[in-house]
């Protein structure tokens, strides 16, 4: 895969020019350039060579044209599978994921083992056209200061000319993989998904961060992390949290150099109290690292000398699920405790991802991995926003770069109940909207003997299953519903009036679908006058899964009508490509 493709050339260009560019960024090249109008090819003595020239030469400019460098992969063997190179190191597996989603079906993407700073991934498309979309919107395309470079994965079963497979080697056929070239190993995360998070306390934040942020970048330098300190968080606490971004190790050296840190810090204020290192971890993954009749912590206790003490369960709250672990013993001793325990806590988490990526169709069009389920959430104060992923409470991305689409639904309860979602003075239902990430209000009755109340809220999918979940179980917990009576509650969403056929389907086909599928019970009234803004309503009842599910499903519905609403560009509109050869 030596040749290169070298487009947007200026047509005024020579072979001498070219020649020039290549000598001047010292990239040798084998044989002569063949300049077309518009775009030329050239070989190269190695794909370390063509690989190099793509990265260099690459948006160049030569004279007045910018140059695009690529490998040259013949029509014929222009497959489902591209390289995408220069991701932005930080960016979440999440965002990759809907930003290929965009221009269509994703099989597989697997990410690149190289020494470069930024990430490299391998993807199928389920199909040819997917991947030539993806390979048009994406090349050359700006992602947080990082200029992606995306080139086709030759298909190894098509020759030039569309014979059997002949002297033309392919990615694959290269032998095994090394450093900067596709591996095999499974589909990784492009960046570790869960941060090692500590309490510090208060009076050695001073000292860790030092004068004019010194020591902690020295700290983020050294263990190529990121580390947040959380200083405005609970103000006037005793303890500050800290998260560190890094790989396991990175985030171990960090905490490390932290514990020393505070340690010195203490000897020179003359503080005599023991220093503990105190971990936070979400409920969820803590049972798991206790283990079996407390097997686990024992052995880590027994394999370090360390002393572990977890806080009880009577602290948590709906909207903060983590537990303090403390750890008690000397600083080598806590460092290699806190591995451990790290370590099983990323097993737990990689558990969870794994049964929740099984998982993922159950509700489509929702980013089941953005609640925070496992891992924590905002729920848990501003510290949490990058426990995964940074879009938390606010929803996942409906398009690569954009905000994501806010939904209304308005959901009926128990008039009786409205004190018990409020909560006194307020406080629950402010809790549960910075929770959720949502808007929540409550409409006022539409009479004296009002049985039901409409709750009104108003943000993305995620957030929508959040704040409806939660309400869900409050209702249960005050005892609206008895003890084995399953909590049932009707829900309305609005849709364009000319996209109610849609939901209904032909005979009422869809419709009943939906019902069959979810289990909800899905109803378009008839004979509805369309109000203002040309919309009727659609009534979901069932379970909170049920009504889940349903609703996502509609709005299924509603974006494949928006996207065959959308004008098509007349034929001519946009300029001619030059195609590569």
């Amino acid at each position: 895969m030596n040749k290169l493709y070298i487009g947007n050339v200026s047509a005024e260009a020579s072979e001498e020019d070219l020649e020039s560019i290549f000598e001047q960024w010292k990239i040798p090249h084998t044989g002569p350039f063949l300049v077309k109008t518009g775009y030329a090819f050239v070989d190269c003595p190695d794909e370390v060579t063509a690989q190099k020239a793509i990265d260099i030469i690459s948006g160049k400019e030569l004279l007045g044209k910018v140059l695009d460098v690529d490998y040259s992969v013949p029509k014929r063997q222009r497959s489902c599978k591209l390289q995408i190179r220069n991701i932005p190191p930080h960016m979440q597996w999440e965002v990759l994921d809907g930003m290929l989603a965009q221009y269509g079906a994703v099989e597989s993407c697997e990410q690149v083992n190289t020494d470069t700073e930024t990430a490299v991934v391998n993807v199928r498309y389920a199909a040819k056209e997917h991947a030539r979309l993806a390979w048009e919107k994406l090349n050359r395309s700006t992602m947080e200061n990082c200029t992606l470079k995306v080139s086709y994965i030759p298909d190894e079963t098509a020759s030039p000319d569309g014979s059997t497979p002949g002297g033309r080697r392919s990615f694959n056929s290269r032998g095994p993989p090394r450093s900067g070239s596709p591996g095999l190993s499974p589909r990784p995360k492009v960046q570790s998904d869960i941060p090692l998070r500590m309490l510090v306390p208060t009076q050695f934040v001073g000292a860790i961060i030092g004068k004019e942020g010194a020591t902690i970048r020295n700290i983020t330098k050294q263990t190529h992390s990121k580390i947040d300190i959380h200083r405005k968080e609970n103000a006037g606490a005793a303890e500050k949290p800290i998260t560190i971004h890094s790989t396991p190790e990175g985030c171990s050296k960090a905490c490390k150099t932290i514990m020393e840190i505070m340690q010195k810090e203490a000897q020179d204020t003359k503080f005599t109290e023991e220093i503990p290192l105190k971990l936070l971890a979400h409920n969820n993954f803590v049972g798991r690292l206790i283990g079996k009749e407390g097997r686990n912590l024992k052995k880590i206790e027994q394999d370090t000398g360390v002393k572990i003490f977890i806080s009880p369960l009577q602290e948590l709250t709906v909207y903060n699920l983590e537990r303090t672990i403390t750890l008690k013993g000397a600083i080598d001793a806590c460092a290699q405790a806190q591995e451990e325990v790290m370590k099983k806590v990323r097993e737990s988490h990689d558990s969870d991802m794994a049964a929740m990526n099984l998982q993922s169709n159950l509700i489509p069009g929702l980013n089941l991995n953005a609640l925070g389920l496992f891992s924590g959430g905002p729920g848990m104060g501003s510290s949490m926003s990058n426990v995964p992923p940074p879009p938390g409470a606010h929803g996942g991305c409906s398009s690569f770069g954009g905000p994501p689409e806010s939904e209304t639904v308005h959901l009926f309860i128990p008039a009786l109940a409205v004190g018990a979602i409020i909560g006194k003075q307020g406080q629950h239902i402010k809790q549960l909207s910075h929770f959720a990430g949502a808007s929540i209000k409550i409409a006022p009755a539409e009479g004296m003997d009002a049985k039901q109340r409409m709750v009104i809220i108003v943000g993305p999918p995620e957030a929508q299953f959040k704040a409806q979940c939660r309400i869900f179980g409050k209702l249960k917990e005050e005892n609206f519903f008895g003890p084995k009576e399953e909590v049932k509650l009707e829900a309305h969403i609005k849709v364009p009036s000319f996209a109610a056929g849609r939901v209904i389907g032909k005979g009422g086909k869809t419709v009943n679908e939906l019902q069959n599928l979810t289990c909800a019970e899905v109803v378009v009234p008839r004979d509805q006058t369309p109000d203002e803004n040309d919309q009727v309503i659609v009534k979901i009842s069932g379970h909170f899964f049920a009504c889940q599910l349903a609703q996502r499903k509609i709005q299924e519905i509603l974006a494949q009508v928006r996207r065959q609403q959308q004008p098509k560009p007349l034929p001519g509109t946009q300029p001619p490509v030059p195609r590569r050869k």
